[in-house]
């Protein structure tokens, strides 16, 4: 059996609550990072490459929860709800996914952010190593000039740190990454989870900071990416967060002050869960 676990997108909210999580999940004795597949997006791109890096889920819970251990962020002031409604009024009505990636990519060109390399010293903080682990971990990204989406793993030939960013930068507030020459934005341009990648194993494991939420629209939301994965036979949980998680990270999953309490209401829901798949 081929397992696969898919960390969904959140901010660094989202981080903290996908480490709390696995890591109840552990303490109740379903622990889940050895799965033989990671598909990371956004948030879920750090988790992923912190559970590939082999420090024990404890450190990693630490890292989320002691400020002396904790990473440096730079704050950034979004309410997603707004986000959203901002976007709506860039794409003016537009359905097509493609020409909707396009778009945000063009913005997210043009935007006043902060630095590449002051964003990617963030990304470097954030993972115990820089190095791709030997098992499959894969980053998804946004070309922002064409808008398809991109597929990193340890075979693209791009460093984990410039992949992970990548995959971290969301339009409008971080920078898009330079990789190869051309500019890539958030994975959850296209999808908050990416649920699909994970295509091919027996048994999935979907953790989605936002939920079936897509703030935008998409080919593949969770629900009918995870539709398509039961028909083929795969066996699918998904799991996102309680009322108390939900209270924890707030309005601003990107605010580093949510760390320590959404990693404690993860850990707090994670000690409490059986993944039910079906």
């Amino acid at each position: 059996m081929t397992e696969a676990l898919v960390l969904g997108g959140g901010g660094v909210g989202g981080i903290a609550w996908l480490t709390g999580l696995l890591t109840g999940l552990a303490e109740a004795g379903h622990d889940v990072t050895g799965a033989d597949v990671l598909v990371g997006t956004s948030a879920g791109s750090t988790v992923a490459a912190q559970l590939g890096s082999g420090l024990p889920l404890p450190r990693l819970y630490a890292r989320q929860t002691e400020p002396e251990l904790q990473s440096a962020e730079i704050m950034a002031e979004v309410d997603f709800e707004r986000f959203g409604q901002q976007m709506a009024e860039l794409l003016g009505g537009a359905t097509d996914p493609a020409e909707i990636r396009r778009a945000i990519g063009g913005f997210a060109l043009t935007a006043d952010t902060v630095s590449e390399a002051e964003r990617r010293a963030v990304i470097e903080s954030r993972l115990p190593s820089h190095e791709w682990p030997s098992r499959t971990l894969k980053i998804v990204a946004i070309d922002a000039e064409t808008g398809e989406p991109t597929v990193f793993d340890g075979t693209s030939g791009v460093s984990l740190v410039d992949a992970v960013a990548a995959s971290c930068a969301v339009p409008g507030v971080w920078p898009p990454v330079t990789i190869g020459g051309r500019r890539y934005v958030d994975g959850g341009v296209r999808s908050n989870a990416n649920a699909d990648y994970a295509a091919g194993a027996s048994r999935v494991l979907v953790l989605a900071p936002m939920g079936e939420t897509e703030l935008l629209p998409s080919e593949k939301p969770l629900a009918t990416a995870v539709g398509e994965l039961r028909a083929a036979g795969a066996e699918v949980a998904v799991v996102e967060p309680d009322e108390a998680s939900r209270e924890a990270v707030g309005t601003n999953p990107l605010d580093p002050a949510t760390r320590r309490p959404a990693a404690e209401a993860g850990r707090a829901q994670g000690l409490r869960l059986k993944p039910d798949y079906r």
